[in-house]
């Protein structure tokens, strides 16, 4: 498996290797499953899908908690690797935590791509 904590090193992975449209479509059937009406275009860039994430993530902690935290349940975010987040201010846990939610995201599609 791929395992990195690097971001710009697994970002590079899942458009190298064509893992985008995957990612996308995993986000959008877990964002689903936890009852958050939200959904990830099908043409966006890596990039550009952590940022929509940021903002997603941001709402859901300032507004909608209990979703957040079902969110984090119904994709498997490691409480370990969670617990490590120690930004100074919000907006940067947002950015870990989305980079989180990304790679956890990313280890389901490689798997599954290699099964």
């Amino acid at each position: 498996m791929f395992s990195s904590n690097n971001q710009i090193e697994i970002f590079k992975k899942i458009e190298s290797e064509h893992y985008l449209p995957k990612l996308i479509e995993q986000l959008n059937k877990d964002f689903q499953l936890a009852n958050i009406d939200s959904e990830f275009g099908s043409e966006l860039l890596i990039t550009e899908v952590n940022e929509q994430l940021n903002k997603l993530i941001y709402k859901l902690i300032t507004t909608q908690y209990d979703d957040y935290l079902n969110l984090l349940y119904r994709i498997d975010v490691s409480e370990k690797e969670l617990a490590l987040v120690t930004g100074v201010d919000l907006k940067e846990n947002i950015r870990e935590i989305s980079f989180l939610i990304i790679k956890r995201e990313f280890q389901k599609v490689w798997f599954k791509s290699k099964i």
